[in-house]
């Protein structure tokens, strides 16, 4: 089997309504690009990256140059040649050869006929749960229902993700309003819901003293773990140290230079492996295997995903041992998706991992089509920005927090 062709479609598809968090907001929509593999016996493998447009479609195209000819079963050497540590220096492909891992191993699972888990070393589980990952959210600006800003609001909003989905650890994205807001908002979710386990993520824009002052006002919650409240390991070292909840990151152990360094002077508790972030599938199964070796908690990451990038995380959580934390997953704020009989089902706060060849998913080409015009009329939108706050940008640590009084709605193309 050899590649013959690699396409990318740059494809937005809507959300319930826009999500806020530390750094900036998502503007009613996820902006990603689907990569296509296709092998000289007819088979088309499927990857997803983040991100899009000419620019990612571009990287892509180039990758032919690279990549036709070449067997999909050698994913290490695809790596090297793709993706070199030294030469990757100048240009990062670590995102890049994840989409391609994915659609390569999607490409052996369908001609072997076995769902890509099996490759990886078999299923130890058909279902992996999943976190409710709660929000702030801005109302749909079409319609003007959804917005998440007050307690209420959010008590609300988490029990109708309960209802519909099964949800029993809820997690918190939060960074948006000062830590004193955000903590009684955190403390009245654990009132609420004293039975279930909870996160907290504030995406690292907090001061050493501020994470250390709010994990300690945390200590006696059900917590799963609290992530990234600093940015930098030795800042997450130092909160360790006077906080008796776990620490989790997904920002400052992204590879096994930092794992190794994490490993040998431990600054974070909890890995959040994500099959983007770390090149692949393969690379996440190897670094969940070092964590077990020193007996790190491993959980799985999400970086707002469709059903392509959703099934590697599925068929990831299948396989690891040491998964002892309920996956994350932005998956349940889509309206809609690109995959064949539409978005994936929760069942008790779980989703079953796809038992068809490959990855198990497959491409409905209207969808693809409709959300690829949908990106080409509405363009991208700036991830780090603020729609309701022009030219507001956050600092590390963040002192320019936003107004959690200030209900006005918010105008974004839609």
């Amino acid at each position: 089997m050899k590649i013959v062709d690699i396409r990318a479609t740059t494809v937005t598809v809507p959300l319930q309504a826009p999500l806020r968090h530390a750094n900036g907001c998502h503007w009613g929509r996820f902006v990603r690009t689907i990569v296509e593999v296709e092998a000289d016996n007819g088979l088309i493998g499927l990857g997803e990256m983040g991100g899009g447009g000419e620019s990612a479609e571009a990287v892509f195209r180039a990758m032919k140059g690279y990549l036709v000819g070449h067997d999909p079963a050698r994913i290490e050497e695809m790596r090297f040649r793709i993706a070199n540590p030294t030469a990757s220096l100048y240009n990062n492909r670590t995102q890049v050869l994840a989409a391609l891992e994915f659609a390569c191993l999607d490409l052996i699972g369908q001609a072997w006929g076995v769902p890509v888990c099996e490759i990886l070393g078999g299923r130890l589980r058909d279902h992996v749960p999943f976190a409710s990952y709660c929000f702030f959210r801005y109302a749909n600006p079409k319609t003007g229902v959804g917005e998440v800003r007050t307690i209420d609001q959010l008590l609300k909003y988490t029990h109708a993700l309960k209802r519909s989905h099964g949800f029993t650890t809820h997690k918190l994205k939060a960074g948006v309003f000062h830590p004193d807001y955000e903590l009684e908002v955190y403390k009245a979710l654990a009132a609420e819901f004293p039975m279930d386990s909870l996160r907290f993520d504030p995406n690292g824009v907090w001061s050493t003293e501020q994470a250390i002052r709010f994990g300690q006002a945390i200590e006696g919650l059900r917590n799963d773990y609290l992530e990234d409240p600093v940015y930098g390991l030795h800042g997450m070292r130092r909160t360790r140290e006077m906080v008796r909840v776990p620490l989790a990151t997904n920002t400052v152990v992204v590879n096994f230079e930092q794992l190794s360094a994490n490993v040998l002077n431990t600054a974070v508790d909890v890995i959040l492996l994500d099959t983007t972030f770390w090149g692949g599938i393969r690379a996440c199964v190897k670094a969940a295997g070092v964590c077990e070796t020193f007996q790190l908690g491993v959980a799985v990451h999400s970086s707002g995903e469709l059903g392509i990038q959703l099934a590697s995380m599925l068929h990831m959580g299948a396989v690891l041992p040491n998964l002892s934390f309920a996956a994350d997953a932005h998956y349940h704020h889509l309206v809609d998706d690109v995959i064949e009989g539409g978005p994936m089902q929760y069942v008790d706060g779980a989703i079953a991992v796809p038992s068809g060849p490959g990855l198990g998913v497959k491409l409905n080409r209207d969808k693809l089509a409709e959300y690829k015009e949908l990106y080409a009329r509405l363009g991208g939108y700036p991830y780090d920005q603020d729609p309701a706050r022009p030219g507001w940008t956050p600092i590390v640590p963040n002192d320019r927090w936003a107004d959690p009084f200030d209900a006005r709605p918010v105008q974004i193309p839609y």
